[in-house]
């Protein structure tokens, strides 16, 4: 390598030497007016390469400083971010371990680093707020979305905050930036919704769902909303009727079983602003017309309730055989049927039509209505054996309703299961077979 430049500094200066053989020959430099230089050719030419070499190696000496200072910024931003990480991998390590003092002194150590860290700012946020500080998770949750703003997550984290602090407006206002940019994000859905359950805005969730149901994007997801669509209406037009306004809870009502004309709150709300506005028989017509179209054993207890105010105990037992005789082998019915007996002191029909029943060990009930008429009778033996094996029951002749949805059973009917918050799901727990959450 030293002889190849040797050799090529030789053929340089030879040419040079060649050059200025043949330009000594003097030049005129003007600096001036009145400076006025003459210097050979050559000169000239040299000077020229000499300031051309040297302005090279300023710009290839600024070059090569500038790389060095970004190469050392890059390293030392490297071991900057590899501190970062370690620290992150560490405190998230220890959260998942149950240890929250260790975690949060790393991701302090982190903002030590960079005061504007995303994630460390999260997880100081849900570690204040699993201690109970929620002004101090809100000042990190604040710092993250000064850091990144709009940021979904950190939104979410404010929406939970502000809730638990019982500033319902702000949450809502935070779920709504997100639905701005995101209208289909779930999580935002789901918060909002809770939000206006708590509050009772039944009608900003009608609103809300009819939204919803326009921007769905597939069949499941239209049917979803439309769900919660029909449950928020019926609830609308429950309060409304609780304020008396009738007008509206009919409204309500009628749009909710124009969707689902199986939606049996919907029914039992209907028949009691009929019954406010137009009597009890206009109510009861109703009713008898939806039991023809729903056969629901929850629409016949309330049947069988206002008719046996109006003391009309006879059409009742009308209805009952009408429709076991268009359908003889429904068991239920026919156990309905002597329960009604029963209250009405009709002993003998009540324990010939239980003789009829098929399978009565799936009826445990039975048991409560055998040991309540061995008792009228006077049969005290066999009342004895009859309420001894029904001595997990609860309440004699009090069936319990069951959610469809959840397993949930409760002595009170509600258009809403209180477990699962499903609409229309409750049912007649004529089996006892409904163990899922049963109440004690």
């Amino acid at each position: 390598m030293g002889k190849i430049v040797t050799i090529i500094f030789l053929l340089l200066a030879g040419f040079m030497g060649y050059i200025a053989y043949y330009n000594m020959e003097p030049v005129s430099v003007a600096l001036s007016r009145e400076m006025i230089y003459q210097i050979p050719k050559i000169v000239l030419i040299l000077l020229s390469a000499a300031f051309g070499a040297v302005f090279m190696i300023v710009i290839y000496t600024m070059r090569d400083t500038r790389r060095l200072i970004k190469n050392i910024q890059t390293q030392r931003k490297q071991k900057r971010q590899e501190k970062i990480q370690n620290h992150y991998s560490k405190a998230l390590s220890a959260i998942h371990s149950g240890k929250v003092d260790v975690a949060e002194t790393s991701l302090l150590e982190i903002l030590k680093e960079d005061s504007s860290h995303l994630q460390a700012l999260l997880r100081l946020g849900e570690i204040a707020e699993q201690k109970g500080d929620l002004k101090g998770a809100l000042d990190y949750y604040k710092r993250a979305l000064a850091s990144l703003p709009g940021d979904q997550e950190t939104l979410l984290h404010m929406i939970t905050v502000k809730e638990k602090l019982g500033a319902y407006e702000e949450a809502l206002g935070y779920a709504d930036e997100i639905l701005e940019k995101d209208p289909r994000n779930l999580p935002a859905i789901e918060k909002k919704r809770t939000i206006l359950e708590r509050l009772e805005r039944w009608d900003d969730l009608v609103e809300f769902e009819r939204v919803l149901v326009k921007k769905a994007s597939s069949d499941s997801e239209r049917k979803r909303h439309e769900d919660f669509l029909n449950g928020y209406m019926y609830e609308s037009g429950r309060i409304a009727l609780e304020k008396g306004d009738i007008d509206k809870a009919r409204r309500q009502f009628r749009a909710v079983l124009k969707n689902r004309g199986d939606f049996i709150p919907a029914h039992l709300g209907l028949t009691e602003a009929i019954l406010q506005e137009d009597g009890r028989e206009a109510a009861i017509s109703y009713l008898e017309k939806v039991m023809k179209d729903t056969r629901s054993l929850i629409v016949l207890a309330r049947l069988e309730d206002l008719i046996l105010e109006e003391g009309e105990p006879a059409r009742l037992i009308n209805i009952y055989k009408r429709e076991l005789s268009e359908s003889p082998t429904d068991n239920q019915l026919k156990f309905f049927l002597a329960k009604l007996y029963y209250r009405l002191e009709m002993l003998d029909d009540a324990l010939e039509l239980i003789e009829g029943i098929e399978s009565p060990s799936n009826f445990p009930e039975i048991k409560k209505i055998r040991g309540g008429i061995y008792m009228k009778r006077g049969q005290f033996e066999k009342a004895t054996t009859e309420f001894r094996e029904a001595l997990n029951m609860k309440m004699t002749l009090k069936i319990p309703y069951c959610c469809s949805a959840c397993g949930y059973t409760t002595d009170e009917w509600s258009g809403r299961c209180p477990s699962c918050k499903t609409w229309n799901s409750f049912y007649f727990n004529v089996h006892g077979a409904c163990k899922v959450s049963e109440q004690e």
